[in-house]
């Protein structure tokens, strides 16, 4: 097992998307978590501010261990986020964790 980085680039105007499919998504990510696989998640908000608001998110980061990297592809392939239209790009590359030790 070793560390991915899974970035998605949301489509314009996502946010109805994103919402309308959050709570599968979000339901991915807690079994990665309750698998003790993953290291962090979260969204770009849209503008400069925790809370965007309508300005939505322009994307989402997760990186989590995976056995491979197909592996970690084919998770990322399979989001709600990927398979709903919300993600208009996907990349998947091995990332290695210096800090915090």
């Amino acid at each position: 097992m070793m560390p991915y980085a899974i970035q998605g680039e949301d489509v314009s105007d996502s946010l109805e998307k994103r919402m309308a499919v959050r709570p599968a998504h979000l339901k991915r990510i807690k079994a990665l978590q309750d698998e003790g696989r993953l290291i962090l998640a979260g969204p770009h908000p849209a503008i400069d501010s925790p809370d965007p608001g309508p300005a939505g998110f322009s994307g989402s980061l997760i990186v989590a261990e995976f056995e491979s990297l197909e592996a970690a592809q084919t998770w990322a392939d399979a989001d709600p986020y990927a398979t709903s239209g919300v993600f208009a790009k996907v990349t998947v590359k091995p990332f290695k964790k210096v800090m915090p030790a």
